[in-house]
């Protein structure tokens, strides 16, 4: 799918003066009426490959320790967008900072404690967690751009997590969980909102594919030397290797770009509900490979998932 910019077709780039900016900083999305197939494309997209990394990441836990699987999925990640020539277009040195900070923020710290914190807390309850970054960028939103998301975006977000809580109900019963594994989670999901929200006017000016590429080369330099220090715990098996480049080409690379590209279009609230649709194709796929049986609650948890899907990608007022 062709990457959105808004950046001078000539290359010539957007001059604007540091002083009326914040390193810290949002705008609204481009696309204020009702989601169209673009949208919905992007957010199916998000969805099957984010939702199918779950799998894969398990899988490459089997060998490889946590600090590992991150590194060889940011490495792989950035591999694949430095081979697009579009990810190379040069990025303003006055949004550098905030390339390099969105790197931290969106890629280097919560790729890593995801791993970590998936030892102390089992993945149903680290999946339901997971399902409030679109409540934590909509609060991030609220304070940077100092207004409210509309009702209706607000009542299907509301509607959509609860949606994803009735999804993972079932697998909450007797599962494991300590308070440091949940906080690491919740961490990484305030970290997720708030870089929804500053991927947006990035976005914008240049397009998702060079500030992604750049943002994951800034990661590298957290999580290499990580990953490096954690290769001696490590074991090497070819289902688990195999399984990091589907994770860091695609969930890594591709997803990312599509993320930011429809948060870039529809702003960072209306944009961060595909997270919700995130653990129905990962149910999908544990009743399609694996066999498991579907709760009924968790096909009632996906009816709300669409509603609220459905009110969100409603026209803004």
């Amino acid at each position: 799918m062709r990457d959105t910019a808004h950046a001078d077709q000539t290359g010539d780039l957007p001059a604007t003066p540091v002083a009326r900016r914040r390193l810290v900083e949002t705008t609204g999305g481009t696309v204020t009426g009702a989601f169209g197939p673009t949208e919905w494309g992007l957010l199916g997209g998000i969805a099957a490959i984010w939702g199918s990394s779950f799998l894969f990441m398990a899988i490459g836990l089997e060998a490889f320790r946590p600090g590992v699987v991150t590194m060889a999925r940011v490495v792989l990640g950035a591999t694949a967008l430095g081979l697009v020539p579009r990810a190379r277009t040069p990025i303003a040195r006055e949004d550098l900072p905030r390339v390099a900070l969105l790197g931290i923020t969106w890629v280097a710290i919560p790729l890593s404690l995801f791993p970590i914190a998936q030892q102390w807390i089992d993945s149903s309850v680290a999946g339901m967690i997971n399902g409030a970054v679109p409540i934590a960028t909509a609060v991030w939103s609220t304070l940077l751009l100092r207004r409210l998301p509309g009702r209706i975006q607000m009542l299907g977000i509301a509607l959509g997590f609860a949606g994803v809580v009735a999804i993972f109900l079932p697998e909450l019963r007797g599962s494991a969980a300590t308070a440091l594994g949940a906080a690491l989670v919740v961490l990484a999901i305030v970290l997720y909102g708030l870089s929804a929200n500053m991927v947006v006017p990035l976005q914008q000016r240049y397009g998702a594919l060079p500030v992604l590429l750049r943002a994951q080369v800034v990661a590298l330099v957290v999580v290499v030397p990580i990953g490096l220090s954690q290769l001696s715990g490590s074991t090497f098996a070819w289902g688990p290797a195999l399984a990091m480049v589907p994770l860091g080409m695609l969930s890594t690379g591709l997803a990312f770009v599509f993320m930011a590209t429809l948060v870039g279009r529809v702003g960072g609230p209306r944009g961060s509900v595909a997270i919700y649709f995130v653990p129905i194709v990962a149910v999908a796929l544990g009743v399609a490979a694996l066999g498991e049986a579907i709760e009924p609650l968790a096909v009632a948890g996906t009816a709300l998932v669409l509603v609220g899907a459905w009110f969100t990608s409603r026209r803004e007022r």
